[in-house]
């Protein structure tokens, strides 16, 4: 609900504050009073394109404040999360421009994009004129209308998941076709390679042995004659020898010595186990020192080898068995792809069957709905005047899509035997307003929240027919709040809140203003137009008589 409009320096209007209420809201005045200006403010604070907006002759700025109770709009709090701004149930849009053209727009004192503006524009207001309702104008959203209209989210939600399902499908078996394709012309490759590595058959951490044991090797002459004098002094004939001696010597004299040389027998019997311990180590090393110059030279051609196959694969060495791996799993997939993509294709078309079915479904759904809504409309458009004109919901294939296989237009036949067509080609601008209103009337249930605005939408019709109108008015605004710019005072009479637009002029200049109008006020309004210029008592009269019912 639009629960305030305040406009500063915009246009003529030097400074308004207007407070809307829920219901249907008539706003009157004479021609070229200034309603449209309401309007264009309302428009340039909600990003409405091709709207004539600027700051009031001599001002710097004029700025314009809208704010929506979105309490029961969750379509725009959804809108004001994702794009990260405050989303509670008042909604505040201020937007300014200077009197060089430039604009600044704050969504509840943050700023916005334009964009995110037009997209909350749409969840918020819904115009209605001769010109102006591109929702219902625009043939590639009557679909949508269609679907809202008969409560077919959730059918459309099944067959946007089937076509998600089969569009995954038509991938799967794309993907699938494009590996084996390439692993086709890779085979020689693979198989080459597969092969050349099951020879070579590396193993993991194999280069880092052969490495190691290689520069052991190489050292081996440089080291075994060292390794060799250090055994020979610590064996027999040297170190261990001489500790030996040493032990029998101190045991021969221990017993003399009263447990005196005790800890010295253990200190040698502790140096004999080094001794002995350290001499194995030696023997152990001179082991592996002990190769024949043809191991040295295999292990080097193994090594090399093995360095070879990693850089022409482009790996290092401890990744050949892994890369082994994979050239093998590519093989098997390749030997195995033929029942691969027969499942594939089993699986592509149980998906498009599934999608056929939900699509069919809803097209069945969506003709049973356009019969109800062409039956509605018939309803609505005979006391408007239009009891000759036919209204038409056409169905018809199309292309499958996430939204079914089906092409809505709404199409128009003003008078029998006439030819129908779409709604903006066929009917003239009083017809069209007609047509507008009667399906707004049809389509209520599912305005989710939105402010409608009628633009003159009983532009060209009076007597019963503007009455006609007004009553229709009427009934919409008892499910969401409508806003009415009228010259029809059968339509007037029937708003729950009245404004009249008038022009003032002040000091030479003249301004715009809207005067809340008072149960008195209301009557010589509606006697206003119902009379002209001069308001008589019989018009007075007959304005009580149209504001009674």
């Amino acid at each position: 609900m639009l629960s305030s409009l305040e406009i500063r320096d915009m246009l003529l209007i030097d400074r308004l504050e207007l407070t809307f209420r829920p219901g249907l809201n008539a706003l009157t005045g004479e021609t070229g009073a200034g309603k449209s200006i309401l309007l264009d403010a309302l428009g340039f604070a909600l990003g409405w394109r091709g709207r004539a907006v600027r700051p009031r002759a001599g001002a710097a700025h004029g700025e314009v404040t809208a704010v929506f109770d979105i309490a029961a709009n969750p379509a725009a709090r959804k809108l004001l999360e994702e794009a990260g701004l405050a989303a509670g149930d008042e909604l505040l849009l201020h937007r300014s421009i200077s009197s060089e053209g430039r604009r600044t727009l704050r969504i509840n004192d943050r700023r916005a994009s334009v964009e995110t503006l037009r997209a909350l524009a749409d969840c918020l207001v819904s115009l209605h004129g001769q010109q102006d309702d591109r929702g219902l104008l625009d043939a590639s959203g009557h679909r949508r209308i269609l679907d809202g209209f008969a409560g077919l989210t959730g059918d459309v939600q099944a067959v946007r998941q089937a076509w998600q399902a089969w569009r995954q499908a038509r991938e799967d078996l794309e993907v699938a076709q494009a590996a084996l394709e390439q692993a086709r012309r890779e085979e020689d490759y693979l198989r080459h390679a597969h092969d050349e590595l099951e020879r070579l058959d590396p193993q993991p951490d194999e280069e880092a042995s052969l490495d190691a044991r290689r520069r052991l090797m190489r050292a081996a002459a440089k080291i075994g004659e060292d390794v060799s004098r250090a055994l020979a002094a610590i064996g027999p004939e040297g170190a261990e020898g001489r500790l030996a001696d040493a032990l029998r010597w101190i045991e021969s004299a221990a017993g003399a010595a009263e447990e005196r040389l005790d800890p010295v027998l253990a200190a040698l019997g502790r140096a004999l186990d080094e001794t002995a311990e350290a001499q194995a180590g030696i023997e152990r090393m001179l082991e592996a020192l002990a190769f024949e110059p043809a191991e040295l030279e295999r292990l080097e051609e193994r090594l090399f080898a093995l360095r070879a196959l990693a850089r022409k694969h482009g790996v290092s060495p401890g990744e050949l068995p892994a890369l082994r791996g994979e050239l093998a799993r590519r093989l098997a997939a390749l030997e195995g792809s033929a029942e691969d993509l027969d499942r594939l294709r089993r699986a592509l078309q149980e998906a498009e069957t599934a999608h056929a079915r939900a699509a069919g479904a809803l097209h069945e759904r969506r003709c049973a709905a356009a019969a109800r809504l062409d039956e509605a409309m018939a309803r609505e458009l005979a006391p408007l005047k239009l009891e000759h004109a036919r209204f038409c919901t056409l169905v018809s294939p199309t292309e499958p899509g996430p939204e079914g296989c089906d092409s809505v237009v709404f199409h128009v036949a003003t008078s029998p035997g006439a030819p129908a067509g779409p709604l903006n080609r066929i009917a003239s601008g009083g017809e069209l307003s007609r047509f507008l209103l009667a399906l707004r009337v049809c389509l209520r249930a599912g305005q989710g929240g939105r402010v409608m605005i009628f633009d003159e939408i009983d532009r060209g019709v009076g007597g019963a027919t503007a009455d006609a109108v007004g009553r229709r008015l009427e009934r919409l605004a008892g499910a969401a709040q409508v806003l009415v710019v009228t010259h029809a005072p059968q339509v007037a009479a029937r708003a729950a809140h009245h404004w009249r637009v008038e022009k003032q002029v002040r000091g030479g200049e003249t301004f715009s203003r809207v005067v809340p109008l008072s149960a008195e006020a209301r009557i010589d309004e509606i006697a206003r137009m119902l009379a002209g210029d001069t308001v008589t008592d019989a018009a007075r009269a007959a304005a009580r008589a149209l504001l009674a019912g």
